[in-house]
């Protein structure tokens, strides 16, 4: 595999893996009981640090990426074995 489908798919990993870790670690203004600013919902993150947040994506799509890879190498799970309708019994 050329060394740019390996960064695009790394790339898409990442993209995917922001909304794996959005929800997590996430306090809301409602429970740490701070002040509402007009118009601001009480789900509304208290703080929202993106440093944080981006070291966790980049993680979580690291893993993600390096088992699609190894994947790609081993051929642990193919696109045989994801084949549920058995092919040979089409009628031509």
């Amino acid at each position: 595999m050329r060394w740019t489908s390996l960064l695009a798919i790394y790339f898409l990993c990442w993209a995917f893996s922001v909304f794996l870790v959005l929800p997590f670690g996430v306090r809301t203004t409602h429970e740490v009981g701070g002040d509402f600013i007009p118009g601001q919902a009480e789900s509304a993150p208290h703080e929202f640090n993106i440093k944080r947040v981006a070291i966790r994506v980049t993680i979580v799509a690291t893993i993600v990426w390096a088992a699609f890879v190894l994947n790609y190498i081993y051929g642990w799970v193919t696109p045989d074995m994801l084949d549920f309708v058995d092919a040979s019994n089409k009628v031509s």
